[in-house]
């Protein structure tokens, strides 16, 4: 359990950590899966243990990876002052998404993504997980030649933001010795 101000020293938030690394990573490819309904087992983290093989050419398919996270300057702190009180911060964070397409249909997948993206009902689902989408960058060829022979590859950058809440075991203050000054 974290400590709480009475106890002196550096403050722990309380609760799970907001979703980073491989919690993030599932709901982001839940969310490519969905919107372009590439089966979830061919939309993969851009960087893994190991080195799994990629699939054939002829195999339309996405990596996807957390390329930038930048915190806004303006975080909030609230005191609530029930029962013992805690402080509640919050602050929203842009993350900046890289999904990238291979396969003979690369492009028009990326494309339903982008599109994909200012579909209301998409941005609800994203909305339950804290999220909010910003907007869809350029769809970017960027064919590679692997074994002698060119792979479709289209790049577009995903625009997110998220609100980071945590709690505070900041105490309310019951009482205080100060001294009164009369004029």
């Amino acid at each position: 359990m974290a400590n709480t101000s009475a106890t002196g020293g550096y403050l722990a938030p309380e609760g799970a950590p907001t979703p980073t690394d491989e919690s993030l990573e599932d709901t982001l490819q839940a969310m490519v899966s969905g919107i372009t309904s590439i089966p979830g087992k061919y939309v993969r983290p851009r960087w893994q243990p190991g080195n799994p093989k990629q699939p054939e050419p002829s195999v339309d398919w996405c990596a996807i990876g957390v390329m930038s996270t930048r915190q806004d300057a303006n975080s909030a702190i609230d005191h609530i002052g029930i029962e013992d009180g805690h402080d509640k911060y919050q602050r929203h964070q842009e993350i900046i998404l890289l999904a990238t397409f291979y396969g003979p249909n690369a492009q028009a997948y990326g494309q339903i993504l982008s599109d994909g993206m200012y579909v209301p009902q998409n941005s609800e689902m994203l909305r339950s997980k804290d999220m909010a989408f910003v907007e869809a960058g350029d769809l970017i060829a960027a064919p590679e030649l692997v074994n002698q022979q060119w792979v479709r590859r289209y790049d577009l950058r995903i625009r997110l933001r998220r609100k980071i809440t945590r709690t505070y075991q900041v105490l309310n203050i019951l009482s205080a010795d100060t001294p009164i000054i009369t004029g």
